[in-house]
């Protein structure tokens, strides 16, 4: 998914959160956003996932905006994600549920998510007991399972441990390149995102620098 911002207008009261004339985030590429503390970075991947709407200006996503078939292809996995009070495997096999996909489908992607981020462990333990390591793999993995067109990452290795870095990372770059799925992902950590990312938008006071 392709996404073009233009003229994209944040306040807050009287502050500018968000200055940005012209953006373009290219399909099928990893791009990482950012910058300090207070740049805005989580404010602009709320904003393109539809969480905030008072803002000025437009997101177009492939030439389109915002509208209910394009927000069932796309994700969001926060920085503290929410689990429910399930199983992990109701959990990663609800969005395919949602979708009404077949039960066997449903067994067979769970067990293979299960296996790649390296989770199976965990499969009968309830979403709300993990650790923070354990319910940032089960979010990215419910978010992965239905192959979304756009997948929004705000900070999902922070305050985890080195291993679970890096089976996220390796599996971001793995969804990246088996489905040429788009990936935003904000992050503070530079080295990161010079890991995985294939651009990089650099944040300073709401406006993207070089």
């Amino acid at each position: 998914m392709e996404l073009y911002i233009e003229n994209l207008h944040k306040k807050y009261d009287d502050k500018t959160i968000l200055d940005i004339p012209r953006l373009k985030i290219q399909e099928g590429k990893i791009t990482g956003i950012t910058g300090l503390n207070g740049s805005g970075k989580s404010t602009l991947l709320n904003i393109i996932g539809g969480i905030d709407k008072e803002f000025e200006g437009s997101i177009r996503y492939n030439g389109k905006l915002l509208n209910k078939e394009i927000a069932t292809n796309m994700t969001y996995v926060f920085q503290k994600p929410y689990l429910f009070r399930r199983k992990v495997y109701d959990n990663i096999a609800y969005p395919l549920k949602l979708r009404k996909v077949n039960k066997d489908r449903i067994e067979k992607a769970v067990q293979e998510i299960l296996e790649r981020l390296e989770i199976t462990d965990l499969v009968n333990k309830k979403g709300h007991k993990l650790s923070g390591g354990e319910s940032q793999k089960v979010a990215l993995a419910r978010a992965l399972i239905f192959e979304p067109k756009l997948l929004l990452l705000d900070e999902p290795t922070s305050n985890i441990d080195p291993e679970s870095i890096k089976v996220l990372e390796r599996e971001i770059v793995r969804f990246n390149k088996e489905t040429n799925g788009t990936v935003l992902i904000v992050t503070h950590n530079l080295n990161q995102a010079k890991r995985i990312c294939d651009d990089i938008i650099y944040l300073s006071f709401g406006r993207v620098g070089n």
